[in-house]
């Protein structure tokens, strides 16, 4: 009589079996009674706001820091004349850098994300949102117009500065700001109208504005007024102007 052959299944599925027992055991001793998955989570948000806080210690500081410099450079300034007429030269170059606050007539543009889209089959979520193009489109269309200082979410807008955002995020200066987003520049109130409505952007995010309900608004102020630039510039090439 002839033998019956063992399938290679025979011997493959007890020893898998056994192994998936041994996985079990081991996640539950370590787990001891707790959730593997949501204790990594908050150790995550922990860490974040670790960090979060490491960071808001780390700007007062640098605050401190920069006061310190600043009383003296004032104090070198006022015992030697060339340290005085340097100091001199370069209070005269703070406001065209974005180091001085400013405040004067112009535009505020506010753009939020769509508080209640339309519920429409084939309407992508990803265009109910405010985007990098559109700040862009409208920051560039306020240059053009003839804005003088420009700030968004209370953070200056610089010559160095880059607009980016991550998914409904804006990050700008280091910092995360999330919708609404408040453009303020100083300047021309009807050019800097006038420059917006010439934009294809600006179009563009109207149009969406119309079909999906986010919000585009203008409002022209007498007495508006943006921060001076906080942050630490960084310049990777320079040249003496004669």
């Amino acid at each position: 009589m002839a033998r019956l052959r063992r399938s290679p299944w025979s011997v493959l599925v007890p020893v898998v079996c056994l192994g998936a027992g041994l996985l079990f055991a081991t996640s539950a001793t370590v787990a001891q009674g707790t959730d593997l998955r949501s204790s990594g989570t908050r150790g995550l948000v922990g860490l974040v706001r670790g960090a979060q806080s490491q960071v808001g210690r780390d700007e007062d500081t640098l605050s401190r820091l920069d006061a310190q410099v600043r009383a003296a450079t004032d104090d070198a300034g006022a015992a030697d004349a060339g340290v005085g007429q340097a100091n001199r030269r370069a209070s005269g170059l703070k406001v065209p850098a974005g180091l001085s606050a400013m405040a004067g007539p112009g535009l505020t543009v506010t753009l939020d994300d769509a508080s209640d889209p339309p519920a429409a089959a084939g309407i992508d979520p990803n265009d109910t949102v405010v985007h990098q193009s559109d700040l862009q489109a409208v920051v560039n269309a306020l240059w053009a117009g003839g804005a003088e200082a420009m700030s968004i979410a209370g953070q200056r807008v610089i010559s160095t500065s880059a607009v980016r955002c991550v998914g409904n995020t804006l990050l700008l200066n280091g910092r995360v700001y999330s919708p609404p987003f408040a453009v303020t520049a100083l300047g021309p109130a009807a050019p800097m109208r006038a420059a917006l409505d010439r934009s294809p952007g600006v179009r563009l995010y109207r149009q969406a504005v119309d079909a999906l309900g986010l919000l585009y608004r203008v409002e022209s102020s007498p007495g508006l007024r943006v921060p001076p630039y906080d942050a630490v510039p960084v310049v990777s090439s320079a040249r003496v102007l004669r």
